[in-house]
C-alpha cells in the first residue's frame, strides 16, 4: 500500500538532450552576458556622435543643448524607475542608477568631446564597472538555467509577465518546484500592498501569463505581512476521474490522516477528521455522496478505534447501503434517525465523564473509547422532522461531542438558513463540491475560502468529485486549491456506478463493525447489519408512515376548541382574527405566547435570516413560526406591514412579492 502511495507521487522528468537545444541554451546565456558590453560600446558611439552633431564653440549654444539633453536624461531616469519591475529595491536602484550615470556621462561628452582625457577614462572605467555589475546580476538571475528545461526562476518568469500586465510591481521567488507545481513567495511593496491585494489580482496575473483559470493559489505569510505564499499548478490535470488507490493506513487510528483524493498539484489530500464537525455541500450530481461520504467513511472504517453511526432517510440505502456491514448503526427511517440522535445525545455526558476520570480534556487514541462519527446524509430531511426539544438536544450534541470524542458530518445540497440551523453551521468545517451559482457557494464555503476566491460554481455538476476543503489541519495555502476526490469505479475513463458500488461492498466486507472492540456504551447504541434497519431490509413491503400518532383524535383534542361564535359561508371573506399588537419592547418567548413573545419570535427569525445572508424574503420564509408556535400566518403578515411602515423593514417589492431588508432588523 505504501508503494502505491509512493508511486502516485512519482513524477517523470523529461531531459533535453538534443544538440540543438543545448546549443540554443548556451547561445542564450552568452548573449545575456555579452549584452551589457554591447550596450556600453553603443552608448559611447552615440555620445560621440551627439558631440559632433550638437557641438559649436558658442558657449550659449553648448549650454542650451547640454541643458536640453540633461532634461532628457532626467526624464529617462524617472521612466526607468517607474517602469522597473526589478525583483527588489536593489534591482530597481541598479537599473535607475545605470540610466542616470550613462546619461550624465553623455552630457559631459557632448560638452567636452569624447577625446577629453578625463571624460574618456571615466567612460572606460565606469563602463567596465557597469557592464560587470550587469553580468553579475544576469548570472545570478539565470542560475536556474543549469536545470533541465528551466529558463529562469519559474515564479519570477511567470510573475514577470503576468504581474506587470496586471499592474503589480512585485518580486516572486521559487522555493520548491516539481513537474506538477511551483511553490514560492512573493515580496509585496511594504506598507502599500498585502496578500489580499495580490489575491484580487490573481485572475489578471493568470490572464497576463496565459495560464488556465485557477492555476494560482495564494495565502498569507504568517511571519511577514509584506509577503505572500504562492502555488502554481495546472487545473486541467483534474478533469478526469482518479481511481481510489486503497486505504492509506489500514489498521491504524482515526487520529491518522484520511486520504480522500488529490490536490490540484497532485499531492494527496491528507485530512484529519478528529476534533471538529464537518459540513459537506454540493448540488445534485456534484459527487458529494460518492466523493465525500465514500472516501471519508471508506478510510474511517479501516481504523480500529472508530464507530460510525449513519442515517439517510431520503435515499435510504442507495448511498450508505454498500457500507452497511462496516457501520455500527444505519438508520433509513425518520423515526429511526431521530431515535439514534436522541440515544447518542443521552450518552455524551457519560463519555465526557469517562474521559475526565482518565484526566483527559478531550479524546485521544488509546483512551479506551472508540471515536464516534455521526453521519447524516441529506440532513435537512432529518432536521426538519425533529421537534423543538429534539432540536435543542441535537444542538447540545453538536456542542458537546467535540470534547466527548466525536465528529458530526452534515451532508446536504444547500446550507441556507431554511436547511441548516445557524448555530450548527457556525460549528462546522467546510467541504464544498460543485454548486449552481455564487450565491449557493457562499453557504458551502468558509469566509476565508471566499476571500481566497474559491469558485465551486465553475464546476456545477460537470466535474463530479471536485471540491474545496477548509478544516483544522488543512494548510491555509490549500483551502482555495481544488481537489479531486477518488472514484471507486472507472470504466473507459469515466466513473462507473456499478463498479463503484461493487468495490465499496467488497471493501466494507473486509472491515466489519462486528469485529471491532468497543466500550459497553457504544455496544448498547450499535445496531449491527445483522439487525434490520428498515422495512425494505426485512422484506416487509407494507407502506409505513413516520411519526403517525397512535391516537389521532387525542392529538387534535389537545388544541383549543375553535370559537363557536365564528360562522362563515363558503363565499364569505374570512377576516383576520385580532391576536393582539406586539409592542416594540419584546420579552423572551415562552410556551403559550403573549403578544410580546410573538413579537420577539418574529424579530429573532428576521435577524436569523439577515445573519444568514438574506436581504429579502417572502412571508413563506417565516413558516417555521406558524408551524412550531401558536403564531398565525395572518398575524405575521400584519406585523410585517407594521414593521415596513415603521422603517424597520425596507418596504415591499410588489413585482417580486418580497419584503426588503436593507439593514439588520432592530427594535429600539
Amino acid at each position: 500500500m505504501a508503494a502505491t502511495a509512493t508511486r502516485s507521487k512519482e513524477v517523470a522528468t523529461v531531459e533535453e538532450s538534443s544538440l540543438s537545444k543545448v546549443a540554443a541554451k548556451e547561445i542564450g546565456k552568452a548573449i545575456a552576458v555579452a549584452l551589457p558590453w554591447f550596450v556600453g560600446m553603443l552608448g559611447f558611439g552615440l555620445a560621440s556622435g551627439l558631440h559632433f552633431v550638437l557641438y559649436r564653440p558658442d558657449p550659449g549654444w553648448i549650454a542650451g543643448w547640454a541643458s536640453m539633453v540633461t532634461i532628457c536624461v532626467l526624464i529617462l531616469t524617472a521612466v526607468t524607475y517607474g517602469q522597473s519591475h526589478a525583483r527588489g529595491n536593489w534591482g530597481r536602484i541598479h537599473t535607475t542608477a545605470s540610466t542616470y550615470l550613462a546619461g550624465m556621462w553623455t552630457v559631459a561628452v557632448i560638452i567636452a568631446g569624447p577625446g577629453h582625457p578625463v571624460i574618456w577614462r571615466l567612460g572606460v572605467v565606469g563602463g567596465v564597472t557597469m557592464a560587470l555589475s550587469w553580468n553579475i546580476r544576469t548570472v545570478i538571475r539565470l542560475k536556474g538555467w543549469d536545470q533541465p528545461g528551466a529558463v529562469v526562476d519559474p515564479l519570477a518568469f511567470l510573475f514577470g509577465q503576468g504581474a506587470e500586465r496586471a499592474g503589480l510591481a512585485i518580486e516572486a521567488k521559487t522555493t520548491k518546484a516539481t513537474a506538477h507545481k511551483v511553490e514560492g513567495e512573493v515580496q509585496l511593496e511594504p506598507g502599500r500592498q498585502t496578500a489580499d491585494d495580490l489575491q484580487k489580482k490573481v485572475g489578471y496575473i493568470e490572464s497576463g501569463s496565459a495560464l488556465p483559470p485557477g492555476s494560482i493559489s495564494t495565502s498569507i505569510d504568517p511571519d511577514d505581512a509584506s509577503k505572500a505564499k504562492v502555488t502554481v499548478s495546472d487545473p486541467r490535470v483534474m478533469k478526469s476521474p482518479i481511481l481510489w488507490p486503497g486505504p492509506a493506513w489500514p489498521g491504524g487510528s482515526i487520529a491518522d490522516p484520511i486520504r480522500i483524493g488529490l490536490w490540484q498539484d497532485l499531492d494527496p489530500v491528507e485530512y484529519r477528521i478528529m476534533g471538529h464537525h464537518l459540513q459537506i455541500m454540493g448540488m445534485s450530481g456534484a459527487g458529494k455522496s460518492i466523493g465525500g461520504c465514500w472516501n471519508i467513511l471508506g478510510e474511517a472504517i479501516t481504523r480500529t478505534d472508530v464507530a460510525v453511526f449513519a442515517a439517510d432517510v431520503t435515499k435510504g440505502t442507495q448511498t450508505l447501503g454498500p457500507l452497511a456491514g462496516a457501520l455500527h448503526r444505519l438508520e433509513t427511517t425518520t423515526e429511526g434517525a431521530r431515535a439514534m440522535l436522541r440515544d447518542l445525545q443521552a450518552r455524551v455526558k457519560e463519555r465526557t465523564s469517562q474521559l475526565a476520570q482518565l484526566g483527559l480534556q478531550k479524546w485521544k487514541p488509546g483512551c479506551g473509547l472508540p471515536y464516534w462519527i455521526i453521519w447524516l446524509e441529506e440532513c435537512p430531511d432529518i432536521l426538519d422532522a425533529m421537534t423543538d426539544p429534539e432540536m435543542e438536544k441535537f444542538l447540545s450534541l453538536v456542542k458537546a461531542l467535540r470534547s466527548g470524542g466525536g465528529t458530526i458530518v452534515l451532508s446536504l445540497q444547500r446550507s441556507d438558513y431554511t436547511q441548516m440551523p445557524t448555530i450548527a453551521r457556525g460549528q462546522l468545517a467546510k467541504m464544498c463540491f460543485g454548486v449552481e451559482n455564487a450565491a449557493d457557494a457562499s453557504f458551502g464555503l468558509s469566509e476565508a475560502q471566499q476571500d481566497a476566491n474559491a469558485r465551486p460554481e465553475l464546476w456545477a455538476a460537470k466535474q463530479p468529485g471536485m471540491a474545496f476543503l477548509d478544516a483544522p489541519g488543512i494548510d491555509q495555502g490549500r483551502i482555495a486549491m481544488p481537489m479531486r476526490t477518488y472514484a471507486w469505479g472507472i470504466k473507459d475513463g469515466e466513473f462507473d456506478d456499478e463498479l463503484a458500488s461493487a468495490a465499496m461492498r467488497n471493501h466494507a466486507a473486509q472491515w466489519p463493525a462486528s469485529a471491532k472492540k468497543v466500550d459497553p456504551t457504544t455496544a448498547a447504541l450499535s445496531r449491527l447489519s445483522s439487525s434490520p434497519t428498515s422495512a425494505e431490509e426485512t422484506g416487509d413491503e407494507t407502506e409505513q408512515e413516520d411519526d403517525v400518532p397512535e391516537d389521532v383524535a387525542s392529538e387534535y383534542l389537545e388544541t383549543d376548541d375553535p370559537d363557536p361564535g365564528v360562522q362563515a359561508g363558503i363565499d364569505d371573506e374570512i377576516p383576520d382574527i385580532d391576536e393582539g399588537e406586539p409592542p416594540w419592547k419584546f420579552a423572551p418567548p415562552g410556551q403559550r405566547m403573549s403578544p410580546e413573545e410573538r413579537g420577539a419570535a418574529l424579530m429573532k427569525r428576521l435577524q436569523e435570516m439577515w445573519d444568514d445572508g438574506a436581504r429579502d424574503f417572502s412571508s413563506g420564509d417565516l413558516r417555521v413560526l406558524w408551524e412550531t408556535t401558536d403564531i398565525s400566518r395572518a398575524w405575521v403578515q400584519k406585523q410585517l406591514k407594521r414593521l415596513a411602515q415603521a422603517g424597520i423593514l425596507g418596504g415591499y417589492d410588489d413585482e417580486r412579492q418580497r419584503y426588503l431588508m436593507p439593514e439588520r432588523p432592530e427594535v429600539e
